[in-house]
């Protein structure tokens, strides 16, 4: 749908549209990764050294209340459609959970269809196979990693922060350096060649993510300021990332780029660390505050003065602002959840009508009503915190606070205000149905057989889990999977790590089942010449040694 979408807009633009007398706005959005609200100089950290973001601060116009998902991949959804990410598909980050829908229509593809060149540099997050690559999906060039973070289950052996493999428009390469300077200098490198269209970079940093590596200068600085390890690390990689975003301003300014680029910087969602909270509740994951609060500054110097916005906004209202200040269209027929923020960051917010905002996210093949989530109007919250990880207890009490009179989410006034708690519960349960409604949680089946993309490789990343959850050691589970074309195809079993001990793998994918041994020092094992017939399938191949019994850490495979 959307490509057809594409194709027929970038047909009125070229014959019904008369050539613009100015070019349109470039676009930097920039996103790092566990990055809270509190974790920049200008926002109270007299430890944490951000000069070039606090001056970017300054010079933009800054949401005060701009809230995500209290994780990664569900942010990354609605920042790229402007929908909810319940609608999408993505409901969680692992597990096969954080796999968009190929028709869900991106901003990039919307900019692309208006004569944008799209760019991205770092983390995608919403699917490692066709047609779920970011290169599928509107960007022109896409340098990314794997899943959700270097050194997951996802990434490639012998990747790492420093001199990370990543996959170029799908072509694995490694390249030299750490990977944030990598993607900003990959970005610049974009923009210079990109100079006879308006262009599209998208920088979403796996910084200061975990594992938390970083070159030694930058966190010695903070070791000797008393930090722990972990928090001078995560400082040390904020402070190489204000590094980048500085020489990314300067370039603009070298090209003469800088007064006509929006430029967009903002996190996924909450911290890690506790070091410094800026009075927020909370952290990473958790609905309060802290969760899901963060920074986003807002540049363009050719249209908008600097300015404080108290109005709350979200993930959901970059889609449609980025749409209208660029002249690009939104898609027929598709429900955007967010709206256009140009009105309040021109100043006019005379009809800016009441709105609530409805943040959920919880570990689960399935969102659960109730669990995890928060609904924010202008001065009230209503929420229920509990149960990221595990479900909730069937008494879990709903909270409500004025975060006017209260941003430490201290003082819980539900029990006086009964009627505001009925009144947001049943709009919130109205949402749920809506956004569960759109497509259901059936998840992304797997392409096989396609010419698109041969070999595939299947990562813990997507498989679901048989048993408990688990992508690390130990783990077992299968890929849903659709083989595209029946033929004969080879399957390759990679082990974590070369096998201590002899043993034996068993794969199975429909009626197509086979097994062989293997022996100590084995790094992987291969089935040649499996006829698969097209259609559905699940599958799964696991290794037993001795008494342990362990999944496959990577399938791969390929057509004949």
């Amino acid at each position: 749908m959307s490509r057809l979408w594409i194709a027929l807009v970038a047909l009125l633009v070229a014959c019904g549209t008369p050539p613009a007398t100015e070019k349109p706005p470039n676009v930097v959005l920039i996103m790092t990764d566990d990055q809270g609200w509190a974790q920049l100089g200008v926002h109270g950290d007299d430890v944490l050294r951000t000069p070039n973001l606090d001056r970017l601060a300054g010079e933009s116009s800054e949401f005060t209340r701009f809230y995500v998902s209290p994780v990664c991949a569900p942010t990354r959804a609605s920042l790229m459609t402007g929908r909810y990410n319940y609608r999408t598909g993505v409901v969680d980050t692992y597990l096969g959970r954080a796999r968009m829908h190929s028709d869900e229509v991106t901003v990039a593809e919307m900019l692309s269809a208006a004569g944008y060149r799209s760019g991205i540099f770092g983390k995608w997050h919403l699917g490692d196979t066709y047609p779920l690559r970011p290169h599928d999906q509107g960007f022109d060039e896409a340098i990314v990693h794997r899943g959700g973070g270097i050194g997951q289950p996802s990434d490639p052996k012998g990747s790492d922060y420093f001199d990370p493999i990543l996959q170029d428009n799908g072509e694995q390469k490694k390249y030299a350096g750490y990977c944030t300077d990598v993607y900003f200098d990959e970005a610049m490198r974009f923009i210079t060649d990109t100079r006879e269209q308006p262009y599209f970079v998208y920088l979403p940093t796996n910084a200061p993510h975990s594992p938390y590596l970083v070159p030694d200068e930058y966190r010695e600085h903070y070791a000797e300021q008393g930090l722990n390890d972990k928090d001078a690390r995560i400082y040390g990689m904020i402070e190489n990332i204000d590094d980048n975003v500085g020489r990314l301003l300067a370039k603009l300014d070298e090209l003469g780029d800088a007064e006509n680029t929006i430029f967009i910087f903002m996190t996924d969602n909450g911290p890690t660390t506790r070091r410094f909270h800026a009075g927020l509740r909370n952290q990473k994951a958790s609905v309060y505050e802290g969760g899901i609060r963060v920074p986003f500054f807002i540049r363009w110097p050719a249209r908008l003065t600097p300015r404080k916005v108290e109005a709350i906004a979200a993930h959901i209202d970059v889609v449609p602002t980025l749409v209208e200040a660029t002249g690009a269209s939104l898609p027929p027929g598709v429900k955007i959840d967010g709206r256009s923020l140009l009105p309040l960051l021109e100043g006019d917010d005379a009809d800016w009508p009441e709105r609530t905002l409805y943040l959920q996210s919880h570990r689960g093949d399935e969102p659960q009503l109730f669990r995890a989530f928060a609904a924010i109007s202008q001065r009230y919250k209503l929420t229920q915190p509990l149960a990221f990880s595990q479900a909730p207890p069937t008494d879990a009490p709903f909270e409500l606070y004025d975060l006017e009179a209260d941003v430490g989410e201290e003082d819980d006034v539900a029990a006086e205000h009964s009627d505001i708690v009925d009144k947001m519960k049943q709009d919130y349960e109205a949402w749920f149905q809506d956004v569960s409604a759109t497509r259901g949680y059936g998840g992304v089946r797997i392409q096989l057989g396609t010419e698109h993309q041969n070999p595939v490789w299947l990562s813990r990343q997507d498989w679901r889990a048989i048993g408990e959850d688990n992508w690390a050691k130990g783990g077992l589970g299968a890929w849903d999977v659709d083989v595209r074309s029946a033929g004969l195809y080879d399957v390759r079993i990679h082990f974590r790590e070369a096998a201590e001990r002899a043993g034996r793998v068993e794969f199975a994918l429909g009626g197509a089942e086979q097994a062989t041994g293997f022996k100590t020092g084995d790094e992987s094992v291969l089935f040649e010449n499996i006829e698969l017939s097209a259609g559905s399938g699940r599958l799964e191949a696991r290794m037993t040694s001795g008494s342990e019994v362990e999944g496959a850490w990577f399938a791969e495979v390929r057509k004949r």
